[in-house]
């Protein structure tokens, strides 16, 4: 990472090592040891993907690569398979956040719902004081999570791939598209109950 220049627009700290070393400073105490290991290599992926664009210093498809090289070296330490999948989880969503103000309802909620959402988001406020030290975004998501009730994120689901094989209006082969849509449009507050959920497979999917 050392010499990693990266772009001062959003980065004015300096290189990738330098703000990877910030962003270690940056985390809570104490602090779990998914998050400290997904923190210090969130941006692994950076020096393999840099290329100067004629516009900015760019790192295209930096996440994806940076989570093979995560995924490797957990596999080196021998991680658990579940420490593993967060450190994963951790790269692989860090860059989301910058997208947070343009994602529909039913993105949002189910991106709240992260398993350990916490270690993501002191993940991005540590990220954020470390390079443009912006916490609107941080700040938002917090207001988030306060004012939507856990049983808004995560609902009881209106209908099951049983519910619609027993209407007759279904496969199993077309269960899964169908209450995928019938769960956003939950999440987004159009839906309300069985029979609506019932209805709008018939109206949106007909045979």
């Amino acid at each position: 990472m050392k010499g990693v220049e990266q772009p001062p627009e959003f980065h004015p700290e300096g290189d990738v090592f330098v703000h990877t070393l910030l962003l270690l400073e940056n985390l809570p105490h104490p602090c779990p040891p998914t998050l400290a290991w997904g923190a210090l290599l969130h941006d692994v992926g950076k020096p393999a993907t840099f290329r100067v664009a004629p516009d900015r210093i760019r790192f295209d498809n930096h996440v994806d690569v940076g989570v093979k090289i995560a995924e490797e070296i957990c596999e080196r330490l021998r991680f658990s398979n579940h420490d593993t999948a967060q450190v994963l989880a951790l790269v692989d969503n860090h860059m989301r956040f910058g997208h947070v103000t343009r994602m529909k309802e039913s993105t949002l909620k189910k991106f709240l719902r992260m398993p350990k959402f916490e270690e993501h988001l002191a993940l991005h406020r540590a990220d954020s004081l470390s390079s443009h030290r912006n916490l609107s975004t941080y700040e938002l998501i917090r207001k988030k999570l306060s004012e939507i009730p856990p049983e808004k994120i995560r609902p009881a689901a209106l209908i099951t791939g049983d519910d619609l094989i027993a209407a007759g209006i279904r496969s199993w082969t077309e269960v899964p598209r169908d209450t995928g849509c019938v769960e956003d449009a939950q999440l987004e507050g159009r839906l309300l109950s069985h029979d609506a959920a019932i209805e709008f497979v018939r109206a949106e999917f007909p045979l």
